[in-house]
Parts: C-alpha cells; sequence; structure tokens
C-alpha cells in the first residue's frame, strides 16, 4: 500500500472528450444513453482504485461554445449528471461521485436536497462540481431571465488577460450564494436529529433542526432542509477555474479546484494564483487538482496516432481548455509524478475515447504509478472527504453547545 498515493480522478463525457470518440469501435454509441453503459464506466474506474469521477453536464447540447449550429455528426445530447451518479451509487462501494449542477438556473433547496440524498444512497461518497450558465441559449431553456452572450471578441479579451464581463462575474457572485446556502441547508439537521423514538412518538429532536434565514442578493432561503444532514455533513464542492474571479470563488466556496496548467510551462503558474486567491481561507486548504485531456498508447497506435485519426473522422483538429497529453502510461505517470512534487495535490484526467482511455488510466497507468510507490493496492474505508484528505468531523454551524 503507497504511504503517501497520489489522488487520481477521472472525467466522464458521454463517449469521450473528443467530439468522434463516440464513431470509435468500442464506444459503444447505441448505449449511451443507457444505464449499464455508465455503470460499466464507473466499476473501469472502481477497479483502478480512482478516488472519484466526476459527471459533466450542462443546460445545453455538447459542443464547443458557439458551435451548436446543425451539426450531426456529433453525440448531441446528454442525460442528467446526477441521475446517472444515483445510478452508479448501487453499484460501487468506494469511488467518489461526483456530478457537475448549474447554479445559474436551479433553486439551491433542490441542488441541496438532491446531493444530500446522493450521500445517503452512496454512503458518504458524493461530491458537487458547481458550474455557472453563461449561454444566452441555456437561459432561453427558461424563460425567466437573460443573460448576455459572450462574444467571440469577449474570449479573446479575457484569454489575453483582461477583466471577466461583468455580467460573468455577477454569475460567479450569484454561484457563491448559491454554494452558501447549500452548505446551510446541509448543516441545517445536526448530527442525532433523528431520534426514531417509537415509545414517546418522537421521530426527529426538533431542537436539532435550524432555519438558516439566508438573505443574500440573489436568494432568501429559509430552511430547514427537509433531508436529514448527509453522511459526510458537508459532501465535496469542487470547480472548475481558469481565471482569477474563479479562482476567488472556488477558494471561497470550494474544497478542491479543478486547474489546467500548460504542460509547456508546468504548473507553477496556476498554483500562484490560485494561493493568492485562496490568501485568508480558514479550514481546510484548498486542494488543486490538475486537468488532463488524455490519449495513451495502444497495442496498435500511439496516443499522437489515435488522436490524429480522430481528428480526421471529426474534420478539425481538436482543442481543449485542458492541456492534451498524448503519450504512454508511463510517460504520464512520470509527468503526474513531476506535477506532484512541484505542489499540485491531484489529477483529474479526462479520457478522449472514454472507454479505451478509460480502461488504459485502469489497466495500465495506475500500475505504472504503483511502481513508483504513488497508487494505492485497495481502497482505505471511509467517505469521499476522508479518501481526498479532508477534514471528516465537521458539527453542524447551528448545533449549540
Amino acid at each position: 500500500m503507497a504511504s503517501n498515493p497520489l489522488h487520481l480522478g477521472v472525467a466522464l463525457d458521454g463517449a469521450g472528450w473528443h467530439p468522434a470518440a463516440w464513431r470509435e469501435p468500442n464506444s459503444r454509441p447505441a448505449h449511451l444513453f443507457e444505464p449499464g453503459y455508465w455503470v460499466d464506466l464507473a466499476t473501469t474506474a472502481e477497479r483502478g482504485l480512482l478516488d472519484f469521477l466526476t459527471i459533466e453536464d450542462s443546460l445545453t447540447v455538447p459542443g464547443e461554445r458557439h458551435e451548436f449550429g446543425d451539426r450531426v455528426d456529433r453525440v448531441r445530447a446528454r442525460l442528467d449528471a446526477h441521475l446517472i451518479a444515483a445510478r452508479i451509487a448501487p453499484v460501487t462501494k468506494h469511488i467518489g461521485l461526483i456530478p457537475t449542477v448549474t447554479t445559474t438556473h436551479t433553486e439551491p433547496f433542490h441542488v441541496s436536497k438532491a446531493l444530500a440524498t446522493l450521500d445517503f444512497t452512496s454512503h458518504g461518497r458524493a461530491g458537487w462540481q458547481v458550474k455557472v450558465s453563461g449561454a444566452a441559449t441555456e437561459a432561453g431553456h427558461f424563460g425567466r431571465r437573460e443573460i448576455r452572450a459572450l462574444t467571440a471578441d469577449d474570449l479573446v479579451r479575457v484569454r489575453s488577460g483582461e477583466p471577466l464581463p461583468e455580467s460573468v462575474v455577477e454569475l460567479f457572485d450569484e454561484a457563491g450564494d448559491a454554494v452558501e446556502v447549500v452548505r446551510r441547508l446541509w448543516d441545517s439537521w445536526e448530527d442525532g436529529a433523528e431520534i426514531r423514538d417509537i415509545p414517546n412518538r418522537r421521530f426527529i429532536e426538533r431542537d436539532k433542526l435550524h432555519y438558516i434565514d439566508f438573505e443574500g442578493r440573489f436568494f432568501r432561503v429559509r430552511g430547514p432542509s427537509i433531508t436529514p444532514r448527509p453522511p459526510q455533513g458537508q459532501p465535496v464542492v469542487t470547480a472548475l477555474a481558469h481565471h482569477p474571479v474563479v479562482y476567488e470563488f472556488a477558494a471561497r466556496a470550494a474544497d478542491l479546484v479543478f486547474v489546467t496548467p500548460d504542460i509547456d510551462d508546468g504548473p507553477a503558474p496556476v498554483l500562484a494564483e490560485v494561493a493568492a486567491a485562496a490568501a485568508g481561507r480558514t479550514g481546510d486548504l484548498l486542494q488543486v487538482y490538475a486537468d488532463l485531456v488524455v490519449f495513451l498508447d495502444s497495442l496498435d497506435e500511439t496516443g499522437a496516432e489515435r488522436l490524429a485519426r480522430l481528428n480526421e473522422l471529426s474534420g478539425s483538429e481538436f482543442s481543449s481548455d485542458a492541456a492534451i497529453f498524448t503519450g504512454s502510461a508511463d510517460q504520464l505517470a512520470d509527468l503526474l509524478a513531476q506535477w506532484n512534487e512541484l505542489g499540485i495535490d491531484g489529477f483529474r484526467v479526462r479520457p478522449g475515447v472514454a472507454v479505451d482511455d478509460l480502461t488504459a488510466i485502469a489497466d495500465h497507468l495506475v500500475p505504472a504509478l504503483r511502481t513508483r510507490g504513488l497508487a494505492r493496492t485497495e481502497y482505505p474505508d471511509g467517505s469521499l472527504r476522508a479518501l481526498l484528505g479532508l477534514s471528516t468531523t465537521i458539527p453542524s454551524r447551528y448545533a449549540i453547545a
């Protein structure tokens, strides 16, 4: 057993992160919307002893931003990430389950209840990847508010280091309030509030349920929740970030942040930005996980050859917000070990082709890490928070001393 295993998770997105992944022989496109497909991916990830899996989701069809159009050569549909996680929970035992749930067009009360329920059904393995919905097309599904669409010029300016548009900053302010409400609702039942006293006909100890009385710019929520406190107390909250504003949001609201360092520059610049954003944070340190899209070597092709062939199928070169790795499992293990020494707490790998690359991660990358003393040989007992090295004893903020 590795004394200090490297934290490793996987990000699942349909048939894979490459838009042509569904056309690969092993990708099972006829089963993408069937539970067995997702169960198989989850059990493969658990066979590899990964810490967690995240499930991508959004309120729009998959595809690059501003490229929704009429293309039909891509998977243009999604299942609900939280409901996928709920289906996976009973058939897995150890791996953390982190669905993506937006804060922009949802109510925190519903989000709190859904994720608390997932924590119960998974016996303490639930997490939440917080996401904002910044597209006008997404707002159009609901018709309750208008969101200004970001232009190509906006994106160019942001990538060049200019501030985010105020409309986007406001979405993250709203997300911060949403997470705060959810966390307070999780705390609104103290531990032990359910007493189940049959002789005295008392199911709950009423004094251990609390109004949260949250009043902010975006929400007014009285509470308490109608779902008891989750087994973890506070399920793990995560966020993907590429900008100082989002690093600040993660430092304020999340337990860990997914970042996207450049392979050539390494993680140092991003780590410095996150550290600046997290200055003054109390409690657990904000954990920093690096995202990488991976196309691993197979018996017949190198990862680079696989990527080139997929690009030809797609008709365009694949690009991503995260760095793209092509090569062998040993080469990737060396890169992860190097970045871990430089201060990255863990990694979230995005399989270019879900079935093929996740199998390679479980069967080749994890053993390569194990030979370096960086991967476990079995799961320890405990919750997802314990698996990630986060505090596991978190009293309700409303508990009376």
